[in-house]
Order: structure tokens, then C-alpha cells, then sequence
């Protein structure tokens, strides 16, 4: 029986705990690390002198926390208020009444300060997540908390619990923060709703007017782009061909200032030529025959398609 109470000291660490020793209900160790011992055999003094506590460190626990949450049937009869004593609330930014159910997860990360220094794990844990949910819906407004702000909301809320849990020394570290239930008080849930769909058609019209503009943008850009070049092009063609009239005309005057009686007889015979080009049928009249004797007679009949024939006149 002594040898029995001798080896009663020995303790089987498994892989998920933490082992703890206490002496005459001090713990042996000067740091965290020599107090907490890993997975395998622990020999330790036998009681009352020694005491081996056992925490799990790797099993992740859940808790449900409700001190927010909207509880049913406790509204008045005409269903329109509620009760602030009976029912848990809290206010946005803009002075907007919301319910919110949670779920934590959490693990022991400090084993001393879970088994003897902190208070119990579960008042300590809804005390301080509902606490710094209450401080983060604070902050925000409510189309912001019910439309695309939930990530925002559980990263702050997740943030600040953390920090009130390592503040108590609750040796807690929280997994993760879900929202079970975020929303109005279910008298003004129509209305919230009627607010949801009005923002989601408003966003959709906007991402519709966005691709709109995203295919019509390129398409006006590129016919401006297509405008200018057509146009500096005509632009070009116009100033090139002006300088060439100018030239010509320029070059013409000078040899008329020259060769004046050359230069009129050329264009004379130019312009005769041109107007006689253009003639369908060309007909010599010989002159009178007499003393009054008025130079030579030229008919020309200019007729174009779908025009009326002109009668030949003399002169």
C-alpha cells in the first residue's frame, strides 16, 4: 500500500492537455514554462502534497451568447414596442435598435491563468463579447451593420473581446465570432427590408450603368480618335491642295507680267478649248455674204441628259 501511494504521484499527460502541478496549493515553477507540463508521464508527489490538474488546450468549445438577441413573445400586444429589461438590445451609430445572437469559439491558451487565475470561462466570455459587440455596433450605422459591414463588425467586435479576455487573465483565446442572427427589432423588419431592396436595386443600377459605360466609353473614344484622323487628314489634303493653286496662280502671274499677250492668248484658247470640250455637237456657219461682213457664226448645242434641247442661237 506504500509503494501503491508512492507511484499515485504519476500522471498520463495526453496529447490535447496541459499538466499543471500544484504543492501544498502552490504552483511549482518559477515560469510558464516549467509549470505547464506537455503530453506524456508526469511523476508528481503523491496527495495532499502534490495536485496534477489537467487542462485541455487543444479542444475548441463553443458558447451561445443571447444577451443581445431578441427572445419571442415578449413584446407588447399591439407588437409595435418592446421591453428594455426583458429584451437585449443594442444601438447603432445613428440611434438605430438592433438584435444580435452570437456564436464563440474558443480554446484555453493559458493554462495557469484558466485553472487559477481568471474567472469562470463562460461569464467572463459573454461579458466581454457582448460588451465589445456593443462598443463596435456603437460605432457603425445601421445600412452599413445589416448590408456589407458584417465583416467590419465581427473583426472589430472579435478584436476588443480578445483584449477584455486577456485584461480579465481569463487564459482564453477566442477562435472565432459568428453572427447567428443581425437585425431590427421584427415590428420595424418591413421597413428595414423595403431599405434593403431599395440598396440592392441602387447598386445594381449602378454596376449597370458602369458596364454600360465601360463598352460605350471605348466605342466614342475610338470614333473621336477615328474623327480627328479623318480630319487632319482632309485638313492636309485642303492645305496641300491650296498651296498648289497658290503656286500655280503665283507662277501664272508672274509670266503674265512677263509674256502678257502670250499668257491671255493661251488662256483664251484654254477656256475656248474647255467650253467646246464639253459640247455634244459643234456646227460651223459661214459668214454672210456682202459688205457687212461681222466675223464667223458658231453654234454649239449643249444638251445633258434628262435636260431639254436648247435652240441654236447666232451670234
Amino acid at each position: 500500500m506504500a509503494l501503491l501511494y508512492a507511484v499515485s504521484g504519476i500522471t498520463v499527460v495526453r496529447q490535447d492537455e496541459v499538466a499543471i502541478v500544484q504543492r501544498w496549493g502552490r504552483l511549482v515553477g518559477e515560469t510558464r514554462a516549467i509549470q505547464e507540463h506537455g503530453p506524456g508521464l508526469l511523476f508528481a508527489l503523491p496527495r495532499p502534497i502534490d495536485q496534477v490538474v489537467r487542462v485541455k488546450t487543444q479542444r475548441v468549445s463553443e458558447l451561445s451568447i443571447q444577451t443581445l438577441a431578441e427572445p419571442a413573445g415578449v413584446f407588447s400586444s399591439n407588437g409595435d414596442s418592446l421591453d428594455p429589461i426583458r429584451v437585449g438590445y443594442a444601438l447603432s451609430a445613428d440611434q438605430n435598435i438592433v438584435h444580435v445572437a452570437m456564436m464563440a469559439r474558443y480554446r484555453v491558451r493559458d493554462p495557469v491563468d484558466w485553472a487559477f487565475t481568471g474567472p469562470k470561462s463562460e461569464d467572463i466570455l459573454r461579458v466581454e463579447v457582448a460588451a465589445a459587440m456593443i462598443r463596435s455596433l456603437g460605432e457603425m450605422g445601421v445600412d452599413h451593420i445589416l448590408s456589407d459591414g458584417r465583416k467590419d463588425l465581427i473583426a472589430t467586435a472579435s478584436r476588443r473581446a480578445q483584449d477584455g479576455l486577456d485584461a480579465a487573465h481569463s487564459g482564453l483565446a477566442l477562435v472565432s465570432l459568428e453572427l447567428a442572427n443581425l437585425g431590427p427589432p421584427h415590428a420595424l423588419a418591413p421597413d428595414f427590408d423595403d431599405v434593403q431592396s431599395a440598396f440592392i436595386e441602387t447598386e445594381t443600377q449602378k454596376k449597370n450603368a458602369q458596364a454600360f459605360a465601360q463598352n460605350v466609353i471605348p466605342s466614342a473614344h475610338a470614333e473621336a480618335d477615328a474623327a480627328v484622323q479623318t480630319a487632319r487628314a482632309d485638313a492636309a489634303t485642303a492645305q496641300a491642295q491650296a498651296r498648289g493653286d497658290a503656286d500655280a496662280f503665283l507662277a501664272l502671274e508672274r509670266e503674265y507680267r512677263t509674256h502678257s499677250e502670250l499668257v491671255r492668248e493661251r488662256m483664251y484658247r484654254d477656256a475656248v478649248e474647255r467650253a467646246i470640250g464639253s459640247a455634244q455637237q459643234v456646227r460651223w456657219v459661214p459668214p454672210p455674204v456682202g459688205t457687212h461682213y461681222q466675223g464667223t457664226r458658231i453654234q454649239v448645242d449643249v444638251q445633258k441628259a434628262g435636260a431639254r434641247p436648247v435652240p441654236p442661237a447666232e451670234g
